[in-house]
Formats: structure tokens, C-alpha cells, sequence
């Protein structure tokens, strides 16, 4: 038992003599973070700047053909179509024939036009020989003058025939020729080869759209009306070029609401050089209004999220980085404008935000 004694009081002053060694601020400091030289080499350091402040709204909207400069063409006469060669999508020249209506309208016009150059021809006859007799002494002169107006009758007969001709394409052989009137993209096509057509259909053949500029429609809430203005600069992106941006501007506001809905339509015009731009592909606007006022201005790629919160790293050194809540004002592209504990010329981290972010809580 003296043994066992003299071990267990041994053993235990061993332990206190080693815990009166260690030390315990040593295990409960946290290590300080500290930016090495390699890292720093490749983060991005930007800076805080003060410019003016641009409100954005986001619109939701599609693109649409200019109706300025849209050609739809209705049948003009009853008949059967044929020698439809272009199809939907198509380039079309101004002249371009689309197709052939052979009809018995047009069979009648040829008709008329013939019967109204004979009728003028007997007229002219009937005119010259009492012209003749007239002064003869055969013929009274009240009898001449009625053969002069057959004959103006019959010469404003021909001139409707040609008139109507001409309307109709001027083709005499019972044929209506479809033509193009401008130059652009077949965007409808309601019509093929041996169609049965009439000239009362409120359908139009085809549609021909000058796709060098179009419009984009874009739905206003009611809430954002009053930060819409006629004039106002515009971003416009689709998801087709989803790094591309189409500028413009806001130029015709429809003051009416949609009754299903709720919302204003605006449009914009937009150059398509390229034809990149497509009728109804789908489009996201930006309205981009310009204030008279100022604001911190940073990249938005320097913001961190986290708990209903942002922050940005503040940079004075590597070994020294402070992160700092902020309230965002408004977001424009790519740059954010905030309020919060920041001074111009304050530099923060850009690139890695995150990560460093992880490590500084860590």
C-alpha cells in the first residue's frame, strides 16, 4: 500500500508540473490570416469611387418586327395558287414573284380590256365618218356630237380596263402575279401550292418584314411606371447572346394598361445590321435613368453575401484586411452603388472575395 501511495502522489505531480508548463493562451489564440505573395499576385484590388448614381429597372419583354416597315400581302383576286417557291424565313427582293394566282377575275379584266379597245376603235370610226358627213351637209351637227362622245366614252372605257389591269399586276393571260413590294424576310406564310384562295379572305398570304431594325416590347408594372421616361437609355440582352448587350432607347410609350395583366407596354427600336435579333425571342431590358445625384460605386463581383447581409473586404495590407457590412443603393451592370463604413480611394478585394472571406471567419 506505501508503494501504490508513493506512485499515484509521483504520477500526479508529474501532471501538474507539465500543465504549469503549458501555456493557454497559446492554444486559444486564433491564428491571424495573412495574404501570401502568391496569392496576392493573382487577386484583383479595386477601389472605391464615387460616381453618378444610375437608377436600372429590369423589364421583361420579346422582340417583335418593326411595323413601319412590314408589307402584308392579302389576295386581290379568287383563284388557285402555284409556283409558291419560298418558304418562311426567307431573304425576298422588292419585285420578287412568290407565287401565281391563275383566276377567272383576272380572265374577266383581260376581257374587258380587249372589248374596251375594239369598242374604242368602232367608236373612232363612227366618229370620222360623221365627221365626214357632217360636213357634207348629211348629218345634223347633234348627231356629230353624239359620235364624239361614243368615242369619249369608249377611250375612258379603255383607260378603267388598263387601270384595273395595271392594279392587278397587268398580266392579260387570266394570271395575278404575287410580288413582293419591299425587300426583307418572309415572317408569316399562310399559303401553298394549289391553294384554293378568295379575294374576301382577311388573311394575308404572306408577311414581308425589313428586319435591319426591330422592336422590343416590354412589359412596365404598375409599381414602375413612374421610373419609365420617353427617352430613357436601354440594355437589352436575350438569351441567345447572353454576352451581348443591344443598346437603345425608350421611344413610345403606350399609356394604357393591359386589362389582363396589369402592365404598360413600351417599345424600343433597335438596330439589327446582323439580323442577330429575331421576332419573338424572348428579351430582358434594362431602363437605365441617370439621377443628379452621387453615390460609392464598387464591382459587383467584390460583394459578399451571408445572413441577409453584404460585406466587402477592406484591404490595408496582407496581413491586415477588414471586412466591412454595406448596403446596397442599386445595381447597374456590373457595378453596384453602396453606403456603409467606406471612404473613396478605400481598396478592396475584387477577385477571391469569397474564399479569403471563408478564411478570415475560419
Amino acid at each position: 500500500m506505501t508503494r501504490i501511495n508513493i506512485f499515484s502522489l509521483l504520477l500526479i505531480g508529474m501532471i501538474v508540473i507539465s500543465s504549469c508548463k503549458s501555456d493557454p493562451k497559446n492554444t486559444d489564440e486564433k491564428q491571424q490570416f495573412v495574404i501570401s505573395d502568391s496569392l496576392l499576385k493573382t487577386i484583383q484590388i479595386d477601389s472605391v469611387v464615387k460616381c453618378p448614381l444610375i437608377n436600372a429597372l429590369t423589364l421583361t419583354g420579346k422582340v417583335s418586327f418593326n411595323e413601319d416597315k412590314v408589307a402584308r400581302i392579302f389576295p386581290m383576286v379568287s383563284g388557285n395558287i402555284t409556283d409558291v417557291s419560298s418558304q418562311l424565313g426567307d431573304h425576298v427582293n422588292a419585285g420578287q414573284r412568290l407565287g401565281i394566282i391563275r383566276s377567272g377575275e383576272m380572265a374577266g379584266y383581260g376581257n374587258d380590256l380587249i372589248t374596251s379597245k375594239t369598242n374604242l376603235l368602232i367608236a373612232k370610226k363612227n366618229m370620222d365618218a360623221s365627221e365626214d358627213m357632217y360636213k357634207s351637209g348629211l348629218l345634223s351637227e347633234k348627231d356629230f356630237i353624239t359620235a364624239q362622245e361614243m368615242y369619249k366614252q369608249a377611250q375612258s372605257q379603255l383607260n378603267r380596263s388598263n387601270e384595273v389591269i395595271q392594279i392587278n399586276g397587268g398580266n392579260t393571260q387570266g394570271e395575278f402575279v404575287v410580288k413582293s413590294p419591299i425587300s426583307g424576310f418572309i415572317v408569316e406564310k399562310q399559303i401553298n401550292n394549289n391553294m384554293a384562295i378568295r379575294s374576301d379572305n382577311t388573311n394575308d398570304l404572306f408577311t414581308i418584314s425589313d428586319l435591319k431594325d426591330v422592336w422590343v416590347i416590354a412589359n412596365v408594372y404598375e409599381s414602375n411606371i413612374s421610373q419609365v421616361h420617353l427617352g430613357d437609355a436601354v440594355d437589352v440582352t436575350t438569351l441567345s447572346y447572353p454576352g451581348r448587350v443591344f443598346h437603345g432607347k425608350v421611344n413610345k410609350i403606350l399609356n394604357v394598361l393591359d386589362p389582363t395583366n396589369k402592365v404598360m407596354k413600351v417599345r424600343i427600336v433597335l438596330p439589327n445590321p446582323d439580323y442577330a435579333l429575331k421576332p419573338e425571342m424572348f428579351a430582358s431590358v434594362m431602363v437605365v435613368n441617370q439621377t443628379n445625384k452621387e453615390a460609392l460605386c464598387i464591382p459587383a463581383r467584390s460583394l459578399i453575401f451571408e445572413n441577409s447581409q453584404y460585406y466587402v473586404l477592406v484591404y490595408k495590407s496582407q496581413s491586415s484586411i477588414k471586412i466591412t457590412p454595406v448596403q446596397i443603393i442599386g445595381t447597374n451592370g456590373n457595378k453596384s452603388y453602396v453606403s456603409g463604413n467606406l471612404q473613396v480611394g478605400d481598396q478592396i478585394i475584387g477577385s477571391d472575395a469569397v474564399l479569403i472571406y471563408t478564411a478570415l471567419n475560419s
